[in-house]
């Protein structure tokens, strides 16, 4: 569909891409990965014609059709949204709005010409799925998070993330053969990206996306290209695999060019040694022209693994914090009614909801920012609390550089590895002496979390600090969380890192909150059990807290009264029932703090220099991740028992 042949892109008197060879095919799904300035959203912007290459050619097939989504800077206005969306599809507006001219001219006249003209219409615009237009515009806006109030509202009153998910809606309706998508999921919280995900695996034509969230990557893409020193290289399969596949091409790569050097070695000595002697002058000739022919082997740069870990958490109590019956509310609009909240020593707790279901609203009263309109927030003994707002870089002090505003917030023992951390958020050379008032938005967010990490605290609380890191920056991050002996509340929209730290799931939403044990995973699936669709309606904690329903009318006593001995044999198999469960909850939080314990040990360097101590450690690793999953499915099984037991006596008593 297209092809690139010899193409070139100078940028800023360096050679971006030199002479790339790239086919894309029909129903391709492609990752685009490389390092920060690779020439990553440059090639998508020379595919989409927005940018001009220098050299070689770029070939469309005839008919095809491209659509591009930037990073940022969409904005749309003038119009409702509904409105604004539906006009994406153009030719289909267009046919029907011919449709409506011939129906009131045939009323008037029945000329043939004209009926044979409105069938043919008609039934292109049946095809083109012209009637099912208003709900496809309908499912779209849903699926990307806006409500049915928003349809209404212009498109001027959305914000900059808003704006740029209507641009995203306007081009998923357009469906072009190629859809050119630079970090679609930047503005998105985990429900929009879940239903993009799907949407986009089901596409039907051809795609190629930029993307930092390593697991929408793994869910979409069939094959990953990495830019890398101006060149392409093509890896099947998703991004997981090309992690691994890219080690061993790089293994392969290694050893060739060892062997590759060896020979230039040999060849440099012996043209150097009989340079000067008459009678060796063919041979060293010889040399020389063979050397001159090698093709040199280019190894691609060792991406750094930088082990940065936390400051010993100041000992605090079990019970850190507590939210009991609190409320937020701004302006009359009710965003918290009457949460229950305790977060106890250890866990790491994942908030998710759709954006503005009063997620960081939570945070700022779990943070003590923000009082709560009703309710009590109770800090733990020793409380020592670490706060990342979303607009956290508005702390920063705009005259320093960035070396020196990160080495005074650093404590002592912190202090030589403050260049390292740097390192590690994106920050080397040169950057390092920037001030921070030129710093971009994304780097003075990535600045202000590496200083936040820098301080002891028994509590962390991070709100979307995945916002702004590439792949392997939240890589370092995750590394370091995983490794961190506190406790951790966070919000992010990145399921990967939901997934890999959350031991609990809380959703926020319609001012209540939902807590669920595991990672986001086993968050679905519980909701998947019972039966939920959408955002989850349940009051907090427990099914038997639930209001009962009213008595019913008597009825004859041989219908409503069961008999003493179902009613005994209820009461023992209810008994048993709690008491398996109580046992695995038991079993349960053991082997999840030997997991926690274990992990702890690996993420410290020193642990992998004994080798069968490390291997040792991978198996019972995987044997505990093993054991607490059957766990947690056992527990599921049995606490969906005991639900529908007292379900069926609340409704017979």
């Amino acid at each position: 569909m297209i092809q690139l042949k010899q193409l070139s892109k100078d940028f800023g008197g360096r050679r971006l891409l030199r002479e790339v060879n790239w086919h894309i095919r029909p129903q391709d799904r492609i990752g685009l990965c490389g390092e920060n300035g690779a020439g990553k959203t440059s090639l998508l912007k020379i595919l989409a014609g927005r940018l001009e290459h220098d050299g070689g050619d770029l070939q469309i097939a005839r008919g095809a059709t491209l659509g591009y989504l930037p990073q940022d800077g969409l904005s749309h206005q003038g119009r409702p949204l509904f409105e604004e969306v539906r006009s994406a599809l153009a030719e289909l507006l267009s046919m029907e709005q011919e449709l409506r001219s011939l129906e009131e001219r045939l009323m008037q006249s029945q000329d043939e010409e004209m009926l044979l003209r409105y069938s043919d219409l008609q039934h292109r615009f049946e095809l083109r799925g012209g009637y099912r237009m208003e709900s496809e515009v309908g499912r779209v806006l849903d699926g990307l998070g806006f409500s049915e109030a928003d349809r209404s509202k212009p498109c001027e009153q959305f914000s900059g993330g808003w704006q740029m998910r209507i641009a995203l809606a306007k081009l998923l309706l357009l469906k072009p053969n190629l859809l050119l998508l630079d970090e679609p999921t930047n503005h998105l919280d985990l429900p929009a990206r879940n239903w993009l995900e799907e949407y986009l695996s089901n596409y039907p034509f051809a795609l190629v996306m930029v993307s930092h969230d390593r697991f929408f990557l793994d869910r979409v893409v069939t094959r990953i290209v990495e830019i890398w020193n101006g060149r392409i290289e093509e890896y099947p399969g998703n991004y997981s695999r090309y992690l691994d596949e890219r080690e061993r091409r790089i293994g392969a790569l290694r050893d060739a060019k060892k062997q590759q050097d060896e020979e230039i070695e040999k060849l440099e000595a012996f043209i150097s040694r009989f340079r000067y002697q008459a009678n060796k002058a063919s041979l060293v000739q010889s040399r020389i022209k063979q050397l001159e022919r090698i093709e040199r082997i280019d190894l691609p740069p060792v991406r750094k693994s930088i082990a940065f870990r936390f400051p010993e958490p100041p000992r605090g109590g079990q019970t850190v914090l507590e939210l009991a019956e609190a409320s937020q509310r701004y302006g009359g609009h009710p965003v918290l009614d009457g949460v229950d909240l305790r977060i106890e020593r250890g866990e790491r707790i994942a908030l998710v909801g759709p954006n503005g279901a009063g997620k960081s609203t939570l945070m700022r009263l779990l943070a003590g920012t923000e009082e709560p309109a009703g309710g009590r927030r109770i800090p733990g003994h020793n409380l020592h609390l670490a706060y990342f707002a979303q607009d956290q870089a508005k702390e920063l002090n705009m005259e320093r550089r960035v070396l020196a505003e990160i080495t005074a917030a650093a404590p002592f023992d912190m202090v030589p590895r403050v260049r390292d951390i740097l390192g590690s958020f994106l920050f080397s050379g040169d950057d390092v002496q920037k001030k921070v008032a030129v710093l971009s938005g994304g780097e003075r967010n990535r600045l202000a979390l590496a200083i936040l990490l820098l301080r002891p605290a028994n509590l962390l609380l991070l709100d979307e600090p995945t916002n702004h890191l590439d792949l392997q920056s939240k890589e370092v991050l995750l590394e370091a969380l995983r490794g961190y002996k506190g406790t951790l509340v966070f919000v992010s929209h990145d399921r990967y890192f939901v997934d890999a730290l959350a031991g609990r799931v809380v959703e926020v939403g319609q001012g209540r909150i939902d807590s669920f044990l595991g990672n986001y995973e086993d968050f679905l699936r519980a909701k998947q059990h019972l039966g939920e669709t959408g955002h989850s309606e349940r009051r907090v904690e427990t099914l038997a807290s639930a209001p009962k329903a009213p008595e019913k009318a008597a009825e004859p006593k041989q219908e409503r009264l069961r008999s003493y001995e179902s009613r005994k044999e209820d009461k023992k198999q209810r008994r048993r029932l709690e008491k398996d469960l109580t046992e695995v909850e038991g079993q349960l939080q053991a082997k999840e703090e030997q997991l926690s314990e274990l992990e702890r040990q690996m993420a410290d360097p020193a642990f992998y220099q004994d080798t069968q101590k490390f291997l040792a450690a991978t198996h019972s690793h995987q044997a505990l991740k093993d054991g607490v999953s059957e766990l947690f499915g056992r527990w599921e099984e049995l606490a969906e028992q005991l639900a529908s037991m007292e379900e069926g006596e609340q409704g017979c008593g």
